[in-house]
Formats: structure tokens, C-alpha cells, sequence
């Protein structure tokens, strides 16, 4: 997509959110090289606050390729930001009802218009108590993996430090400037898996090789070691197992598992 397809609205969103962000943080940007030029793709991005999609929109937006983000569809509803997010054309989730299907299938459909869809595998915040990526969902892979699309990982780290996850006190420390980076990697090779049935275990090794790639990047960000194991968030352990046993289930056509698809995108 070129600038000129960007949208008026984007570009109102652009007006109105750069000022501030040029302002108050300083950048540190690295791979938009491996933003693709033209086609679909899918982003996953880690998220450790929430000034991250912010952040990360702004990184993007200066390469000319936009993001569909998926959200709770709770925002789209009213006031200036539910109008901001159906201007841009942003994907509104709808977890557990009878409309959830519909985030699942307008993400392939933006990714196979040629549009970036971004995902936050993680579904949350990161509760890592060192912020480090958790275990990822399988949306991004089910996308991938249906639309064949290219998967470019993305880190980001500094945001945190301006805008803490879950902080009850002192939410804002804009001051002394914080730097926002952003980076990010070649694509994530899934191509082995393109042909495979996507159950559970397929599912599962396309997931982790993209949470390896964003991991790797923050890692290289941060200058430190990521633990062994990924962080596994309590809801995830309760709605079902990292892993399962391969069943009938999992090997039921893609459109008959597109609400799980959409659990997986919106949790």
C-alpha cells in the first residue's frame, strides 16, 4: 500500500498522534527494510504497554504500509476513538458471540486485499515479570498459514518505562524522555507448514517459531538472555493446554474452527 492509499482518516490519526509523539520520546528505529513494499502480510508485535500500539503505528505509518489492528470491539462503539478506529479500518473482535467469526474472517480478507494485518499473539499485556514475550496464541499462525502471507516480527521495547503495564501509581513518566524502539525482522519462514493440515501440533510449531523470532529481537533490544520458557498466563492455562493430543477436532476444516480462530486473535 503507498502513501497515497494511506486514507484520510489515517492520516488525520497521523495529524493528530505525531506532534506529540515526535515531542515527547526520542526513537530508535531499526528494520523497515523488512516491511514488505506491496502484498499482504502480518505483523506480531510483543506488548508490554499500553502506548505500545501507538508506538509501533507511528514506526509503521512511516513506511508508507498501515496496520489493521484487531480490538475489542467495546472500542469501536462511540465517542472520537470508536469513530478513529471504523475510519481507519481497524478489525473489531467479538469474543464469544454468534459475530465472532467475522474478525477471523476479515483479517484473511484484508491479508489476501494486499493490507498488513498486526497481531499481538500475546492477547494481553505480557505478565512476564520481566517483560519478556509470553506464550503466544495461534491466530497470527492460522492467518499465515491459511493466506500464506509473510510474517514479520516486531519488537518493541521502551514504552514501559513511560507507560508501566498494570501500574497503579505514577502511570505517566514521560520525563526525562523516554526512547521508543522499535524493530523489525525478516520474515518468519513457515513454508514447510504451508501444506500441512493445521492441527494442534502445527498449529503450535508455527506459533512458537514466531514468538522465537519477536523473542530474539527484544532480545537483541535489550542486550540480555530470554529465559528458557516462555511466561504462561493463568487464563491460558485454565481455557486449555499449551499443547493437546491431535484429534477429530483439529483436523476439521479451517471454516469450521474459526470461533477458536477468533478466541485465539482476541483473548
Amino acid at each position: 500500500m503507498s502513501r497515497r492509499r494511506i486514507g484520510l482518516y489515517y492520516r488525520c490519526a497521523a495529524f493528530l498522534v505525531k506532534p506529540p509523539m515526535l515531542i515527547l520520546f526520542k526513537r530508535d528505529w531499526r528494520g523497515q527494510e523488512n516491511i514488505p513494499d506491496h502484498g499482504g502480510f502480518i505483523t506480531a508485535v510483543n506488548h508490554n504497554s499500553y502506548l505500545d500500539p501507538l508506538s509501533y503505528a507511528h514506526f509503521q505509518y512511516n513506511t508508507g504500509r498501515v496496520p489493521r489492528f484487531l480490538a475489542k470491539v467495546g472500542l469501536f462503539k462511540s465517542g472520537f476513538v470508536g469513530f478513529m478506529m471504523r475510519g481507519t479500518g481497524q478489525i473489531p473482535v467479538y469474543r464469544e458471540t454468534s459475530d465472532a467469526a467475522g474478525a477471523f474472517r476479515a483479517a484473511v480478507e484484508a491479508v489476501n486485499k494486499g493490507e498488513c494485518v498486526a497481531f499481538y499473539p500475546e492477547g494481553t499485556l505480557t505478565r512476564d515479570p520481566n517483560l519478556w514475550p509470553m506464550s503466544g496464541k495461534t491466530g497470527a499462525a492460522r492467518v499465515a498459514l491459511l493466506t500464506r502471507a509473510p510474517v514479520i516480527p516486531v519488537a518493541q521495547w521502551g514504552a514501559h518505562e513511560a507507560v508501566p503495564p498494570y501500574a497503579k501509581e505514577r502511570r505517566f513518566r514521560l520525563f526525562p524522555r523516554k526512547t521508543l524502539t522499535v524493530v523489525a525482522g525478516p520474515p518468519v519462514d513457515l513454508s514447510d507448514l504451508y501444506d500441512s493440515e493445521p492441527s494442534a501440533e502445527v498449529l503450535r510449531v508455527a506459533t512458537e517459531r514466531i514468538m522465537d523470532a519477536v523473542t530474539a529481537q527484544l532480545a537483541d533490544i535489550r542486550h540480555e538472555q530470554p529465559p528458557a520458557q516462555r511466561y504462561v498466563h493463568e487464563r491460558q492455562r485454565t481455557a486449555r493446554p499449551a499443547a493437546r493430543p491431535d484429534t477429530a477436532a483439529d483436523r476439521a476444516p479451517a471454516p469450521l474452527q474459526q470461533s477458536q480462530d477468533v478466541k485465539e486473535i482476541s483473548e
